[in-house]
């Protein structure tokens, strides 16, 4: 048998962030882009920035649409637990909203590790969470 197979299912948790603002959309994108480096651009990082964009994705839609990766440089809670891969980097979403605002949406990453039990996994989502809420937030103005 060349592999076991198992499945398991557990429910989860999960906050779910809005940040809204009335911004334009193309103003917001900038500031957040100034606030975090991305991880490719040819600038060199600080192994201590703080946040950092993986990857950033557009996607087609009749209003700017544009989801994000963000992370740290140094986050080590796939040392200390693989699976939590699954959640790193965080995905955060930027829109236009129908009103010329913009809002950012994501889920919380501390109510994602809440799941790994590990004190450790849990503590970096903290202060995950408090570097995308306070960026974000600055970003929307």
């Amino acid at each position: 048998m060349p592999f076991i197979q198992t499945q398991s299912s557990k429910r989860l948790d999960v906050t779910h962030m809005v940040i809204e603002s009335t911004k334009p959309y193309a103003n917001v994108e900038a500031f957040l882009e100034a606030l975090i480096p991305e991880a490719d651009s040819g600038r060199p990082l600080e192994p201590s920035a703080q946040l950092v964009i993986f990857l950033k994705r557009e996607h087609p839609d009749r209003r700017r649409v544009v989801q994000y990766e963000i992370g740290t440089l140094l986050t080590t809670s796939t040392a200390v637990n693989p699976a939590a891969a699954l959640y790193l980097p965080t995905r955060v979403v930027l829109y236009e909203k129908d009103d010329g605002g913009s809002r950012f949406e994501y889920d919380l990453p501390s109510s994602l590790f809440d799941q790994f039990g590990d004190d450790r996994i849990a503590h970096i989502g903290h202060e995950l969470d408090d570097a995308l809420i306070h960026t974000l937030k600055t970003a929307a103005g």
